[in-house]
């Protein structure tokens, strides 16, 4: 297949628009990606033709939706190569690791256990074990980065031992864009024991994973990432773990039976999806999902690859620019500073031009404070940017310093 990005760009109609008066420069990916036409036709048609809940139906429309919504989770299992009783649908991410700290950790954790994360970790992958820690004695260990903003590797391994439980990972940062060596990192701590946990929100859209390959027990990741709707995600778990954690949440559905003495629960993945679910979403990710298999996925990271390398160089080159993570694995992400501005000043600048960023501390706070940063002007870039956009980021940013 070959790769044009203006007949990618087509298929996107947000795109098309002005604001401001200029052309759209959409550089805020990392936040949440655009959609594709064929999503929002996904998500339309279920509401215009299916709209229905799903499972016990006993009429045409129920089927037909409960048959869609199962395809879409057989789709998301073939993309992270699992079973598709080890997808469990969530809101996101954020949930799925909610999920995960909550019932497996609950009953995993003891006082004196430990649950390792790294100093690059989204709130979503720190409070959530905050809690559980608190709930149940264990202690949560951070692993300290390297001056370019890569995890620093030695000392993770050094803070392996035989007490950690629980190592939870980011797999891409948000925030810097670092690419962290999971497979060998998910082998260390699988020879101490420990349960690993990804947090594949920044990496799905980049480039192909493999869950099997990785050897994570966990992986979380969100549909608004992935060119889907918003509030819709997918919780990867391997079979055995999930078949021995308890519900994260009761109620309808993920129940065999009930009785006012007691409940049991349903079979995978069903007891881990309490209540209506989120169908239009559900079937609105697994068309996002067979969209962008229908891509040449190695032609879009090399695409993706000459955007942050462009913008990289530009940057480099950028009187009063500061780069902030340099890690030699990067993807996606151009984190910096300008000198003598805050980083909400010079993204309010930028929308006046068209170009659309995010600013502040990206839910990254215990990182903007190793940093010693109050936070950083983020553009990330996904496969429908284009080498002009990333020249018009610097050309609004000479404008900015005008301002400044």
């Amino acid at each position: 297949m070959s790769f044009d990005v203006q007949a990618l760009r087509a298929q996107f109609p947000i795109l098309e628009q002005t604001v401001n008066g200029k052309p759209l420069v959409y550089l805020d990916n990392a936040a949440t990606t655009q959609k594709p036409r064929a999503v929002i036709d996904a998500v339309t048609a279920y509401y215009e033709g299916v709209n229905s809940n799903v499972h016990r139906g006993a009429h045409y429309l129920s089927d037909k939706a409960t048959a869609e919504f199962e395809a879409a989770r057989a789709t998301v299992a073939d993309f992270l190569n699992a079973d598709r009783e080890e997808i469990i649908w969530t809101k996101g991410t954020t949930e799925g690791i909610n999920l995960v700290a909550q019932s497996h950790g609950r009953e995993r954790l003891q006082p004196g256990d430990e649950v390792l994360i790294t100093a690059l970790e989204h709130h979503a992958n720190i409070v959530p074990w905050q809690q559980a820690c608190e709930r149940t004695g264990a202690l949560l260990k951070v692993v300290p980065l390297n001056e370019d903003g890569s995890v620093d590797e030695q000392a993770y391994l050094d803070l392996l031992n035989e007490r950690t439980r629980i190592v939870a990972l980011s797999h891409v940062s948000n925030s810097l864009g670092t690419v962290n060596p999971l497979k060998r990192w998910l082998k260390a701590a699988r020879d101490v024991g420990a349960v690993t946990l990804v947090d594949g929100a920044q990496a799905v859209a980049h480039f192909p994973v493999d869950v099997r390959e990785l050897g994570c027990d966990f992986y979380a990741c969100s549909g608004h990432k992935l060119f889907g709707p918003t509030g819709i995600g997918a919780l990867y778990g391997r079979r055995e773990l999930l078949d021995a954690m308890p519900p994260y949440q009761t109620g309808g559905e993920m129940i065999e039976t009930v009785s006012f003495e007691k409940s049991t629960w349903n079979k995978l993945p069903y007891k881990f999806e309490p209540g209506t679910p989120n169908i239009a979403g559900v079937i609105g990710l697994g068309a996002a999902v067979r969209w962008l298999g229908q891509q040449d996925r190695a032609a879009l990271s090399a695409h993706e690859d000459a955007l942050l390398a462009s913008a990289t160089e530009q940057a480099g080159a950028f009187d009063g620019l500061k780069i902030i993570g340099n890690a030699a694995t990067k993807v996606g992400v151009l984190s910096f500073l300008l000198d003598g501005a805050h980083p909400a000043d010079v993204g309010t600048l930028l929308d006046q031009q068209g170009v659309a960023v995010r600013t502040g501390h990206h839910c990254c706070m215990p990182l903007m404070d190793s940093l010693g940063i109050p936070g950083t002007v983020r553009a990330s870039f996904s496969i429908y940017n284009t080498l002009e956009e990333v020249d018009s980021l610097f050309q609004a940013l000479k404008k900015v310093q005008t301002f400044l």
